[in-house]
């Protein structure tokens, strides 16, 4: 996924648009420390450990380890300057973490709680890279490494501003999955060999006006092109650089409850259309929700998806 890069402006002492000139941090460790401090706002991750050792036979040391917002296991790595290496880097890492898999469960158990162990997500670890800049040949190569990884320009401004840009993300490939299975499609969940009712098995027991509706908000959710779907056990996530939007069936009541990432005290709530969930216990993310039970809901809340594709 190619991304546009982000222009950035500010306004002189003569009131004209002047672009401010980013540079890179002077040491590593600054961008560490700062995105460590703030990663469950910046990244959608909550943070774990830092600097974590990965054995002696690999003999290394992951910069960060988290938690994302979809309870899916991250690596996070840093570098000054432009980035080389980020491959090999990547297959590493994520090879560790899936051998440390009981390891990785105590940290998380440790720092997060039981209830956050138990939901861990192992199909498709995740890592992002962030660094001052990428070749063309790993933003190209990156698609073909099968797995999952989110490559982020970083700048820094005066006046203590740091500029995150996602340029690249590979979506990789969920874990091999057992023979009973169907095939992962875009947009839904595979079904799950634990005896729970996936996403997709919800999908496809709707009725035929509740998918086609969903067909609209998909098309609503993606126009962008720089929004990526990732199929959950109970949610569909829809994610730039953290969540915009989860979406959940609810074919008893003939509709979609989209919760977004928007500010519920931002907008005018209407009942039986809009709810603030600030307290209440939902499955995915998101503090507004938004039901949409027909094509004059979906229009209706136009405006508010793309607030929150925006402001992510």
């Amino acid at each position: 996924m190619l991304v546009t890069d982000l222009k950035l402006f500010r306004l002189d002492a003569s009131g004209r648009d002047v672009e401010p000139r980013g540079s890179a941090v002077a040491l590593e460790v600054e961008l560490q420390r700062r995105i460590e401090t703030g990663m469950e706002s910046m990244l959608g991750v909550r943070f774990l450990a830092s600097g974590y050792p990965t054995g002696p036979w690999r003999r290394g040391r992951i910069d960060s380890l988290g938690l994302d917002e979809n309870n899916t296991p991250v690596v996070v790595e840093y570098k000054k300057g432009s980035d080389n290496g980020v491959l090999s880097q990547a297959v590493s890492y994520l090879s560790w973490l899936r051998s440390a898999r009981h390891e990785f469960e105590a940290l998380v158990k440790e720092e997060l709680g039981t209830e956050a162990a138990a939901a861990i997500d192992w199909r498709n670890p995740r890592m992002v890279c962030i660094a001052a800049g990428f070749s063309r040949h790993d933003r190209v190569a990156v698609h073909d490494l099968n797995k999952r990884v989110d490559l982020v320009r970083y700048r820094v401004f005066d006046g203590g501003l740091l500029r995150l840009l996602l340029v690249e993300s590979a979506s990789g490939s969920a874990s091999p999955a057992p023979a009973q299975r169907q095939p992962r499609q875009r947009g839904v969940a595979v079904d799950t060999d634990d005896g729970a009712k996936s996403v997709r098995a919800t999908v496809d027991a709707a009725p035929a006006c509740l998918r086609a509706l969903y067909g609209d908000l998909d098309e609503v959710l993606t126009a962008s092109g720089e929004v990526e779907v990732d199929s959950k056990q109970h949610y569909i996530a829809y994610r730039r650089m953290v969540n915009i939007a989860s979406v959940i069936f609810r074919p008893k009541h003939e509709a979609i409850l989209v919760y977004l990432k928007v500010a519920p005290d931002t907008v005018s709530l209407e009942e039986g259309f809009s709810r603030d969930m600030h307290g209440i216990g939902h499955l995915g993310t998101g503090a507004l929700e938004v039901r949409i039970a027909s094509a004059a809901d979906l229009e209706k809340a136009g405006p508010l998806i793309r607030r929150a594709i925006v402001t992510v």
